[in-house]
């Protein structure tokens, strides 16, 4: 299978899967941890992006 990059809308979104997931608290203690460290690296990823973005607006502005 092909391993191509979510865009942001697309971890955004399993962001949001996740959060509800975990809020449920129905998944074993293994998947829960799975699951937060999932989304401590889309987080990660997309604090990245957003702070790229804000670079070139800066740069952009001068």
């Amino acid at each position: 299978m092909e391993n191509k990059e979510l865009t942001f809308e697309e971890k955004l979104a399993r962001l949001d899967e996740i959060v509800k997931k975990m809020s449920e608290g129905n998944a074993p203690l293994n998947e829960m941890l799975s699951l937060y460290e999932e989304a401590q690296k889309l987080i990660k990823e997309e604090t990245d992006t957003l702070n790229e973005a804000k670079a070139k607006i800066n740069e952009y502005s001068k």
